[in-house]
């Protein structure tokens, strides 16, 4: 299948770049024009596509090279970006970073090669003056096509701006076009934390600092460049990845609040398509699980954080325990394997499984692995394979040993505890990534619905 897709990725040179603040700004001047915009997250970062559905009022899909085959990420890019203007994808850490020191794949480059999408690299001019020119030139001869095409200064001051643009077009004679600039504004600034920005929710100030990121992007910003240069691109190839249709429903309690946020929204659509109904709860702020279900989900998040919250809910820490011995399906992926431990530092927890869980002061077996079942279990097979990823501070007594995780170096271990209701442990993953695994988390729900 073809579709016409105007799309443009903003990449970055490296972590701490202005890449997020540049994207927000750029995507709330665009929808403050009435443009429908589509928003897109390069990797498997949680909190930068919370930015984007802040400001689109529609989910951020993530697009990863690791997890997903590249028919696949063309896939969701088209579904996702079906009837939108302009689809709008945020690069992860520097453009050429990939799953390894020196190895390419998954990169932002990766994305924009495989989608065929202009990048705009994001070049933070703060302290620097001709420095930034040979920044360009390098990322623009580190590949023979680099796919850049145009670039923003992030906190540049306006007069340094005008002679660095007319040094872009003089240099490089039209290969990239200089798109404009964002000042310094620290009164924008998007707070951060050890597992990245602090969250969407969490900003009490954010709509007024998105208002004086758009107000100071259609002043500084081309933003008719850049929807023109969006325009440019050949229609986007595909084939579809069809997902089971079940003819029952089967309602799935996920947990949605401060402490359980990290979610990949395709995956939770994918349940959707396949007929689920998604059961939003708190297990901060409701007391018992909602009712009449047949699954449950514990993403990702902070509840390292919320411990104390999360700990003095013993209706709901009672609640999630009887379900659980009763054998509701459940997964529990990171933060939500946490919560099902004894404790969370000095604070209980459900005890459903062995061990406590502490803070280890540093990222904690933190990339992509590859997880394979010794066992039968909820999600697949003996033998089952997905692809996932490991990104916290905190680490547990007990990770369980029924997958194996093997990083693209070849280092593995053991890890997850699968039963045939359970899948809980500190690595992330993408149902996309292999869909068998939705396929058999569902059919368990509607088993559940059935006795």
């Amino acid at each position: 299948m073809k579709t016409n897709l105007p799309r443009v990725l903003l990449a970055g040179t490296g972590s701490g770049c202005g890449k997020t603040t540049v994207t927000c700004a750029v995507l709330q001047a665009l929808h403050d024009r009435g443009l429908k915009t589509g928003a897109f997250k390069c990797g498997p970062d949680y909190i930068d596509p919370m930015f984007h559905s802040r400001i689109i009022g529609a989910k951020s899909a993530n697009l990863d090279l690791f997890f997903l085959e590249n028919n696949t990420a063309r896939f969701l890019l088209a579904k996702n970006g079906a009837g939108c203007d302009v689809s709008v994808i945020e690069g992860g850490m520097g453009y050429y970073d990939g799953m390894g020191l020196t190895d390419p794949r998954a990169s932002s480059f990766a994305v924009a090669d495989v989608t065929q999408t202009p990048a705009v690299l994001v070049v933070n001019a703060r302290g620097a003056s001709l420095s930034v020119l040979a920044v360009i030139e390098g990322f623009l001869r580190f590949r023979e096509d680099s796919r850049i095409r145009g670039v923003i200064l992030n906190q540049c001051a306006a007069s340094t701006y005008e002679a660095l643009a007319a040094e872009i077009r003089r240099r490089f004679g039209g290969r990239v076009r200089p798109l404009g600039f964002l000042p310094r504004m620290p009164d924008c600034t998007l707070e951060s934390r050890h597992l990245g920005l602090v969250t969407a929710a969490e900003v009490v100030d954010l709509k007024d600092k998105l208002v004086r990121l758009a107000r100071q992007a259609e002043e500084s910003v081309d933003l008719d460049g850049l929807l023109a240069l969006a325009a440019e691109v050949p229609p986007l190839e595909y084939l579809p990845v069809e997902l089971p249709r079940f003819s029952q429903t089967a309602r799935i309690a996920v947990a949605r609040d401060n402490a359980f946020c990290f979610y990949y929204e395709d995956s939770l659509e994918a349940l959707t398509e396949m007929g689920a109904e998604l059961v939003p709860f708190s297990p901060m702020a409701d007391v018992a699980l909602p009712e009449d279900i047949q699954g449950l989900y514990l993403g990702g998040g902070y509840p390292e954080l919320y411990a104390e919250a999360l700990s003095g809910n013993r209706p709901m820490l009672d609640s999630i325990r009887g379900a659980l011995e009763r054998k509701l399906p459940c997964i529990a992926e990171c933060g939500g394997f946490m919560y099902l431990t004894q404790a969370i530092g000095a604070y209980p927890m459900t005890g459903v499984l062995p061990g406590k869980c502490f803070d280890n002061g540093r990222l904690t077996r933190f990339g992509y692995v590859t997880l394979t079942a010794w066992r039968d279990n909820l999600l697949c097979p003996a033998g089952g394979q997905i692809r996932g990823h490991e990104f916290h501070h905190w680490d547990a007594e007990d990770t369980g040993a029924d997958f194996t995780a093997e990083k693209p170096s070849g280092k593995r271990w053991d890890c997850a505890f699968a039963t045939e209701t359970l899948y809980a442990g500190y690595p992330h993953f993408h149902f996309y990534a292999n869909p068998d695994f939705a396929v058999r988390f569902y059919q368990a729900c509607l088993k559940e619905k059935a006795l």
